[in-house]
C-alpha cells in the first residue's frame, strides 16, 4: 500500500497572500484596480527586490522571495500608490522611462505618504524622514545638486527601478485613470473616518445621518480645499453645549495642543459662514499663534492675529465672514506682530473687541477643555499639513493666496536652528578671529629640500590677541541649574577655542560681582569653580566690564542666566543664554539663545 506524501507548504506564497489581503482590506488602496504576476520567467520580475509595477497596473512579484506578511503589505502598498499618485499613467505608444532623479523623487513621495498612512512594516534601512515638495520639484533639485545617498534606493525592487512605463494595448476606450480612482476613494475613506470619530456612524458601511452645518463645512475642506484639507482631516470638532457655556464660547475656539475646535451648537450660521469660522481656527492652530505670543499680552496678540487671519480669508474668498468679526483693510499686508504694535497703544478700546470666543477673551485656548487624549507631535502635524496643502493648492492652481500667508507657511516648513548653532553664528559675527603676522624675526621651520632658504614665521601680536576676546557674565544664584551651566559653558569654550580666542573675561554674579579675570577658554568649562549662591543681581557685573580698562570697548558680552534676575542695561553688543521655556523680565535688545 503506497503512501502519498503530504504536499509541502509554500511559505513564500502564504506570506504574500496575507500581505495582499492586508492591502485589499484598505478601502483607499482597494479602489485602485491592479493585477499580480508571480512568474519567475517574466522579464519585469525584480531580481533582488519584492515588487515592480508597470503602467498596465500589473504588480510583478518574485514567486520565491520569502518575506514577512507585513513587509509584503508595505511593498505592495508602495507599488499601488505609484498607480494612485499617477507615477505610472497608462498611455498608448512608446513610453520614455523616467530618469534616476524622477524615480528617486517618486519613491520618496510615496514613502512620505506611507509615514502617516500606516500599512504593514517598512524596511529598516529606509530613512525616518523625507524632504518636503512634490515629485517635480524634488527631481529638479536633485538634477541640479545630486541625489542624497539616503534617498537613492527607496523603492521596492532593490537596486533596479520599481516602476516601468509600457504601452497600453487596450482594445477600446480610454486608458484607466488610477489617480482619479484613488483620490475619490481616499476622500470617501477620510470622510467616513471623520464621521466615525465624531460618532455620526458606527462603521464605514453604516448610513450616516444628515450632517450639521459645521460638519458639512469641515467635510468641504477635506474634499475640496487642499490648503487646509490635511489640517481638517486631523482636527476634531467638539459641539458640547455644557462645555461651551462653562467656558463662555460665543461661536468657536481652538486648542492647538489637543487638536480640537469647540463650536457653539446654538449659534445659527450657514455653511459658508462656518467655513470661514473653521478656517479661522485652523489657521490659528497651524500657525502656532499661541506659542508666538511670547511676553506680549495674550488677548491683544489674539486680537492682532484675528485681524491678520480675517484679512487673509477675505482675500482668499473662503466662506463668508460673519458679522461682528475683526477686520480692517488698513492693516492688510502686516504681520501679527506689526498689528500688535499698532493696537497696543489703545488698550481701553481693544479690551472691548470680541473674538470668536467672545468680548475680552481670546479664542486660542491654552489647554484642552475635555479629558486628555493621546499625545502626538502636533507641531509636526500642523507644519506638514500646511506645507503639503500649500504644494497641492499651487500645483492644482486652486486660487489666490495672500503673500503674508505663504511666507508664514514657508517659514513653518523650515524650523529654527538649535541654540548651539545660533550661538556659533553669533560668535562668527561678533567675536573676531586673531590674524597672524609673518615676520623673519621668528623664523619658521625650513624645508628639507631647501635648508639654506630662510622662511618667515607666524605669530600673534599682543595687541591682536587683546582685541579678540569677549566677556561672560554668569548668574551663579541658587536657582541656576548645573545642567544649564554645563551646556552653556561647554558650548562657549568649544566655539571660542575653534576661533583661536586665547582667553575670555569671566564675571560671576549672585548678590555681588566676583571678577575672575581673563581665563583660558579651555578652563571655562573644565576648571572654573562657581562662586556664590546668593540672590541674583547681574547689573553690577555688567558695569564692572564697562569700567574695566583692560577690556576692549568693542568686545561683546554673553549673559548666562535662568531669567530670575534684575532688569539689565548693556551698552555694547551682547546676547543672552537662558533655559528653554524661561523668560527675561525685560525686553532684550540682543539675541536670546534658549538652551534645550
Amino acid at each position: 500500500m503506497s503512501r502519498t506524501r503530504p504536499k509541502k507548504r509554500d511559505l513564500a506564497a502564504e506570506a504574500f497572500a496575507e500581505g495582499l489581503r492586508l492591502v485589499k482590506a484598505n478601502p483607499a488602496l482597494a479602489a485602485v484596480e491592479f493585477s499580480v504576476c508571480r512568474q519567475e520567467s517574466c522579464e519585469l520580475t525584480p531580481r533582488d527586490g519584492l515588487v515592480r509595477v508597470d503602467s498596465d497596473a500589473t504588480l510583478h512579484v518574485h514567486p520565491d522571495r520569502l518575506a514577512e506578511p507585513a513587509r509584503w503589505a508595505w511593498s505592495l502598498a508602495h507599488a499601488v500608490l505609484h498607480l494612485g499618485f499617477g507615477h505610472v499613467p497608462a498611455a498608448k505608444g512608446e513610453r520614455p522611462q523616467p530618469d534616476r532623479c524622477d524615480l528617486a523623487a517618486r519613491c520618496v513621495v510615496v514613502n512620505r505618504f506611507l509615514l502617516g498612512f500606516t500599512i504593514g512594516t517598512a524596511p529598516d534601512d529606509l530613512p525616518a524622514a523625507y524632504p518636503d515638495g512634490d515629485e517635480e520639484r524634488l527631481a529638479a533639485r536633485w538634477r541640479r545638486d545630486g541625489i542624497p545617498a539616503v534617498y537613492e534606493r527607496c523603492g521596492t525592487a532593490g537596486d533596479e527601478p520599481d516602476l516601468r512605463l509600457v504601452p497600453w494595448h487596450g482594445w477600446y476606450g480610454q486608458p484607466p485613470d488610477h489617480q482619479l480612482a484613488f483620490a475619490t476613494a481616499l476622500t470617501r475613506t477620510v470622510s467616513a473616518a471623520m464621521d466615525m470619530a465624531g460618532g455620526r456612524r458606527d462603521s464605514h458601511d453604516a448610513e450616516a445621518p444628515q450632517l450639521r452645518p459645521w460638519e458639512q463645512a469641515l467635510s468641504w475642506f477635506v474634499s475640496s480645499y487642499p490648503l487646509l484639507g490635511g489640517i481638517a482631516a486631523g482636527i476634531k470638532l467638539v459641539a458640547d453645549l455644557e462645555l461651551v457655556h462653562a467656558h463662555g464660547i460665543a461661536i468657536a475656539a481652538v486648542d492647538t495642543e489637543a487638536g480640537e475646535i469647540y463650536v457653539n451648537p446654538l449659534r445659527t450660521l450657514d455653511e459658508e459662514e462656518w467655513r470661514f469660522v473653521l478656517a479661522h481656527e485652523m489657521l490659528h492652530a497651524a500657525l502656532r499663534h499661541g506659542d508666538r505670543c511670547g511676553t506680549r499680552d495674550p488677548y491683544l496678540f489674539n486680537v492682532a492675529c484675528d485681524y491678520v487671519i480675517n484679512g487673509w480669508l477675505c482675500e482668499m474668498q473662503v466662506g463668508t465672514m460673519p458679522e461682528g468679526l475683526l477686520h480692517d483693510r488698513e492693516l492688510a499686508g502686516l504681520s501679527a506682530e506689526e498689528v500688535y504694535d499698532r493696537i497696543v497703544g489703545d488698550l481701553r478700546r481693544m479690551r472691548r473687541l470680541a473674538t470668536l470666543r467672545g468680548k475680552g477673551v481670546g479664542d486660542v485656548l491654552g489647554g484642552p477643555l475635555g479629558p486628555p487624549g493621546p499625545r502626538v507631535d502636533l507641531d509636526e502635524f500642523y507644519r506638514r499639513g500646511l506645507a503639503n496643502g500649500l504644494d497641492l493648492h499651487q500645483r492644482q492652481e486652486r486660487g489666490f493666496l495672500p503673500g503674508g500667508l505663504v511666507e508664514e507657511i514657508r517659514a513653518l516648513s523650515h524650523p529654527p536652528l538649535p541654540w548651539d548653532a545660533q550661538l556659533a553664528r553669533w560668535f562668527d559675527e561678533f567675536v573676531p578671529r586673531p590674524e597672524p603676522v609673518r615676520t623673519y624675526a621668528r623664523p619658521a621651520r625650513r624645508q628639507a629640500s631647501t635648508p639654506d632658504i630662510p622662511r618667515a614665521g607666524r605669530y600673534f601680536p599682543p595687541e591682536e590677541i587683546a582685541r579678540c576676546t569677549f566677556g561672560v557674565v554668569l548668574d551663579t544664584s541658587g536657582s541656576m541649574g548645573r545642567v544649564l551651566l554645563g551646556k552653556a559653558l561647554g558650548a562657549i569654550a568649544s566655539y571660542a577655542e575653534a576661533r583661536d580666542v586665547p582667553a575670555a573675561r569671566v564675571v560671576f554674579c549672585d548678590a555681588a560681582p566676583h571678577d575672575a579675570g581673563y581665563l583660558p577658554v579651555t578652563e571655562i568649562a573644565e576648571r572654573v569653580r562657581v562662586h556664590g549662591r546668593g540672590g541674583t543681581v547681574l547689573q553690577p557685573g555688567i558695569d564692572l566690564l564697562h569700567r574695566a580698562d583692560d577690556f576692549p570697548p568693542g568686545a561683546p558680552v554673553l549673559v548666562i542666566t535662568d531669567g530670575w534676575c534684575d532688569v539689565l542695561r548693556v551698552r555694547r553688543e551682547h546676547a543672552y543664554l537662558i533655559p528653554q521655556g524661561a523668560r527675561l523680565p525685560f525686553t532684550a535688545r540682543g539675541p536670546v539663545f534658549r538652551v534645550s
